[in-house]
């Protein structure tokens, strides 16, 4: 995966309750150092991705980051969520290295569990 190809980040959200991509689910995107500070918010579209990467190369810098993926809503909005929620925002908290490449970060979720792994 790693290689000297620009940096970029993308990810998708798939909902594994009901086996589809997950639309609609709002995603932020936080730089984490030196300071936490937002950098990007968007949402999923009918195939769970962003319609854009997002670190597209211009914008790739090397460092920690974290996608905040805003679940609670989304399964709520699909009258799946218990009450309480279980989940609501899942933050997801990774390192980006320089001449890393690519990096996909997807979102496998349900109303009460969630994994991720780096993609190609």
């Amino acid at each position: 995966m790693a290689g000297k190809a620009p940096g970029t980040l993308s990810t998708h959200v798939l909902n594994t309750a009901e086996g589809i991509p997950a639309e609609g689910v709002r995603i932020t995107l936080w730089r984490m150092d030196p300071d936490p500070a937002p950098l990007s918010e968007t949402l999923t579209n009918a195939d769970g991705r962003t319609a854009a990467p997002l670190l597209p190369p211009g914008s790739f810098r090397p460092g920690r980051y974290e996608l905040r993926f805003h679940i609670g809503a989304y399964f709520t909005a699909r009258g799946l969520a218990p009450v309480p929620l279980f989940l609501d925002v899942v933050a997801v908290n990774f390192g980006l290295a320089e001449g890393g490449g690519h990096y996909h970060v997807p979102l496998l979720c349900t109303p009460w569990s969630y994994s991720t792994y780096r993609g190609s």
